[in-house]
């Protein structure tokens, strides 16, 4: 669980990155939840996007994905979302 000041300061680094992980029509998938996955294993902060017509908001796919891959939810803003799951081998966020 984060406190609010690691949220913060999770939100300040998430501002500048690009959107890694698309949310489209076809929703939460397998093959989304893997792309997830290896994403933040590699970077550990992740940010994502959900499109125009997808079936789901950005609060309830960053719910489901940070479930799925067990990470946490760090905020939702409009369409986007960011992702959290610290790196226990390569920890990259202090």
């Amino acid at each position: 669980m984060l406190t609010s000041k690691q949220r913060n300061y999770l939100r300040k680094l998430a501002a500048d990155q690009p959107d890694i992980i698309y949310v489209g029509k076809e929703g939460i998938s397998d093959t989304l939840i893997a792309q997830t996955k290896e994403a933040v294993i590699a970077r550990e902060l992740i940010k994502g996007k959900v499109q125009k017509n997808a079936l789901v908001d950005a609060d309830q796919a960053g719910r489901e994905l940070a479930e799925a891959i067990k990470a946490e939810l760090v905020c939702t803003i409009g369409s986007k979302f960011v992702l959290y799951k610290k790196n226990l081998l390569k920890t990259r966020i202090e």
